[in-house]
């Protein structure tokens, strides 16, 4: 008899299991908790390619707009945003490196390092910002965040699935003196807007906003395969109401890369000296991704070799992101196949047990 129950318990805990595995990976909308990114699996973290927020090595956005920046009233603003081929690893998570360089009137007043992952089901996390913030061309601070730094944990730059109605979710947090605080919601589908360089549709707007500041609101526009084409406002408690658009979109050459590369290791480095609290935990970044100047400018990213040794807790980078022949799935790679596998190998042993139970009573 305690045979019997054994077994039937048995059957019971892996047809359990077997449906676990099997069932979604979301059954509750995300809002960019630690718990949420402690759950977060990373196979691939730095292929993103998530539809609403594409980061291809090699890429680069320039944006023309302005902005109320201080009591001289509108001035004129240009950002620079290049994905590097650089990678880091942060909080655990190696994470692909972006550059972006904030031009006011003319003047460079915010370089910063962003670090970014996508994780098996799309959502592409924040997971640290270094910025340096120039007064009158000189330097005046680095506010710096790091994911399981100084209390600074991971959150949300985009949504796999994003949908009207769901949660707001965090896009980062930090204490003071980095007091990051921001959060995003999905504010409107399917809407349509021209830039210099196109005219998008099925275009999606997020409002983020920080709640000690409330009525107000900095609208984000992404186009599907592009990403950030449009930066508008909302509120009457807006201050700086800055408006961007798209004026220019490159691949950049294996050269010009070459150089984007070199600025943000400089930058890197720095960070140690200027951000020492936040940032000397961190191991330094790597160029560990290669990318290919194909005919006409256009740009693939793959994974080298040394980046798949670069840490035993944490994956690297694999396909390129051009190779359609790949047999392992879009969305999960490896870590999807080894699911599958578990979840045949317990169906096999639940199909096993369940006819050993059958047979124990008959």
């Amino acid at each position: 008899m305690v045979t019997r129950l054994a077994v039937l318990a048995l059957a019971v805990v892996l047809t359990s299991l077997l449906a676990t595995l099997t069932a979604r990976t979301q059954a509750e909308p995300l809002t960019g908790s630690g718990k949420d990114f402690e759950r977060a699996q990373f196979d691939d973290p730095t292929h993103i390619d998530n539809r609403w927020l594409p980061l291809r090595p090699g890429t680069q956005l320039v944006y023309e707009g302005s902005a109320i920046v201080d009591e001289e009233g509108r001035q004129t603003r240009r950002v620079v945003t290049t994905v590097t081929d650089l990678t880091k690893v942060i909080d655990g998570v190696r994470t692909l490196v972006i550059w972006e360089r904030d031009y006011t009137a003319g003047q460079l007043s915010e370089p910063e390092l962003a670090f970014f992952a996508q994780d098996n089901a799309g959502n592409v996390w924040l997971v640290g910002e270094y910025p340096e913030e120039y007064e009158n061309g000189k330097f005046d601070k680095a506010p710096a965040w790091i994911s399981g730094q100084k209390d600074a944990r991971a959150g949300i730059a985009m949504l796999a699935e994003p949908q009207q109605g769901v949660p707001d979710y965090a896009q980062g947090f930090a204490p003071p003196p980095a007091d990051f605080t921001d959060r995003a919601r999905v504010y409107k589908m399917n809407q349509k807007t021209c830039t210099p360089v196109e005219c998008y549709e099925n275009v999606l707007v997020t409002e983020e906003f920080n709640p000690p500041e409330p009525g107000a609101f900095q609208l984000k526009y992404y186009a599907p395969g592009v990403g950030n084409v449009r930066v508008g406002w909302r509120g009457e408690k807006e201050e700086e109401k800055e408006t961007l658009e798209l004026v220019d979109l490159n691949h950049l050459s294996s050269e010009a890369l070459a150089q984007v590369r070199k600025k943000a290791l400089e930058m890197d480095e720095r960070a140690y000296e200027r951000s020492s609290e936040v940032y000397r935990e961190t191991p330094p970044a790597e160029h560990t991704l290669l990318v290919e100047d194909n005919a006409g400018g256009s740009v693939s990213a793959s994974a080298t070799a040394s980046a798949s040794a670069a840490a035993s807790s944490v994956a690297s980078p694999s396909a390129s992101a051009t190779s359609s022949a790949s047999i392992l799935p879009a969305s999960g790679g490896v870590g999807t196949w080894v699911a599958i596998a578990a979840a045949l190998a317990l169906m096999g042993c639940g199909i096993g047990a369940i006819a050993l139970v059958q047979r124990s009573f008959t």
